[in-house]
């Protein structure tokens, strides 16, 4: 077995059900994204893919090595650390003492990660000092050192301009076309990623939604998901939901679909 599998996959912390008898296979090489408001249990989702927290009940399966996609985050201008090392951090997973044929893998392995998210012109310097776009590239660099055959990612767009955030979901889809690495893809924005997504999960108040985007982003659909009248327009290639309310609040003012 490759990707992702949750069977009857259900989720509770006290009385509170995220949500219940989840089903949902991630195929090798397939971009899944999902959202959701406030704690819907998007990232709880990907919390329990990665061992951090426990189904209530049923099952979840990851086939084969994950690799991890935190949220962004500003990093201290004082932080010495310099790019190249960062990205190290993800194979090594901070071990100390490998011999001389290992550390010839890692900086190879390392080295082609940083490639692969066109960062080598700025890889060595402090961590720091970079751009936000250029420390999201890392992390990205980061995930992929391992060879991942699953992509997590929390969140990776947050914080970023336009053009990062195209530059970031581009990278993920690359890396899962030209390797058949199976992407779980928590976010606030769908726009970015409208042209890669293969299949949305839509997480409201313990219910949700599998499906494409055009069965899943509707104005029937997410009104029933909210309980509301929500209404869902295509302009220019880009989806806008209008909602009133709790929905309104949940939804973003007018350029995004789902918040965590």
């Amino acid at each position: 077995m490759s990707g992702v599998e949750l069977r009857s996959a259900s989720l509770k912390f006290g009385d509170r059900t995220l949500w219940s008898d989840l089903d949902l296979t991630v195929a090798p090489g397939e971009f899944v994204a999902v959202l959701g408001p406030n704690g819907s249990g998007k990232t709880s989702l990907l919390k329990v893919l990665l061992g951090q927290n426990q189904l209530t009940s049923g099952t979840a399966t990851l086939g084969g090595k994950p690799g991890y996609i935190p949220q962004q985050k500003a990093i201290d201008e004082g932080v010495p650390l310099r790019g190249r090392d960062f990205v190290g951090l993800g194979w090594d997973g901070h071990r100390w003492g490998i011999g001389f044929r290992e550390r010839k893998n890692r900086r190879a392995a390392v080295d082609l990660a940083i490639d692969s998210v066109g960062a080598s012109a700025f890889a060595d310097d402090p961590l720091g000092r970079m751009s936000g776009g250029e420390q999201q590239r890392l992390r990205v660099a980061q995930a992929l050192v391992g060879d991942p055959d699953v992509l997590l990612c929390d969140e990776p767009l947050l914080s970023l301009d336009l053009a990062n955030q195209q530059v970031v979901a581009h990278l993920i889809d690359r890396r899962r076309r030209t390797h058949s690495t199976s992407v779980v893809f928590v976010t606030h924005e769908i726009n970015p990623i409208l042209p890669v997504v293969d299949r949305i999960v839509y997480l409201v108040d313990g219910k949700f939604r599998i499906g494409t985007t055009d069965e899943v982003m509707t104005s029937a659909v997410l009104s029933e998901l909210y309980n509301t009248d929500v209404e869902v327009l295509r302009v220019r290639g880009r989806l806008v939901v209008i909602g009133t309310g709790d929905a309104m609040d949940a939804l973003g003012s007018s350029h995004h679909a789902g918040t965590e």
